[in-house]
């Protein structure tokens, strides 16, 4: 991964100001690429802009915003030239069981999920297609393949995944890749609120619990994920599309 350059390249990372996100943004980075940070937070997304160096950049954006979307992407090739690689990391859960689910939990996790997806990829799509080159690899999780009490944060990282089948099917002519990867148990500010929580399988707590189901018997770091993510967009993952790729140290839900 070491040898790995994305020198010249700009990628846009989404969710980007803390967690996986912030993670992949400063690898990006730190392989050489300037890095267009995406985050509803603006002022954290800043933050991580100016870490990242260079003639990187931060952008306040309600991804779940259209219209937003396409005037901040535009803005971003106006003032930089062009987009090599999108990251579409931004995501929320509000998890419930079936029976509890009410109509906004199931609207909005799939409105920034999903349809956020779908936005920044036709968008940024049409650009990488016109310059015949592109780079997409969307941020989908292990419960793509359904999980209790998340019916709609499954449904919506199961689009994700063959939204960017789909995609790579269309783009793939014009030199363009799009991967998805499915993390697993992955240690951030919001799986380290689990330690708060009371197991009732045993264990000291829910983080305990979810370590527990990981073979390698550690949670993730971002960095883990960074390191997959910054192989997948660079040229050495030229022959790799279509693809989601797992990555939680044999995590089982």
């Amino acid at each position: 991964m070491d040898s790995i350059s994305l020198n010249g390249r700009v990628a846009v990372v989404t969710g980007a100001s803390q967690g996986i996100g912030k993670g992949i943004a400063l690898k990006l980075a730190q392989r050489g690429a300037t890095v267009v940070v995406v985050d509803i937070n603006g002022e954290a997304a800043k933050v991580v802009a100016e870490q990242c160096g260079g003639k990187s950049r931060s952008i306040a954006l309600n991804v779940a915003d259209r219209e937003a979307v396409d005037a901040a992407i535009e803005q971003v090739i106006a003032e930089l030239g062009k987009i090599d690689i999108l990251v579409n990391n931004a995501g929320i859960n509000r998890d419930g069981m079936l029976h509890k689910m009410t109509d906004d939990m199931w609207d909005v996790v799939l409105a920034v999920d999903l349809s956020a997806v779908f936005y920044l990829c036709r968008k940024i799509g049409a650009h990488m297609r016109e310059n015949q080159y592109g780079r997409i690899c969307n941020v989908a999780s292990e419960s793509w393949q359904g999980n209790v009490g998340q019916t709609n944060y499954a449904a919506a990282k199961g689009g994700v995944v063959s939204l960017t089948r789909s995609i790579s099917k269309e783009l793939g002519f014009k030199n363009v890749t799009a991967n998805a990867i499915a993390p697993g148990f992955i240690e951030t500010d919001m799986t380290c609120k689990l330690k708060e929580i009371p197991s009732r399988a045993g264990f000291e707590n829910l983080y305990e619990e979810q370590v527990a189901k990981v073979s390698l018997k550690r949670a993730g770091k971002p960095e883990d994920v960074a390191n997959l993510v910054a192989f997948l967009v660079s040229d050495d993952a030229s022959y790799l599309t279509g693809e989601t790729i797992r990555i939680g140290g044999g995590y089982k839900l």
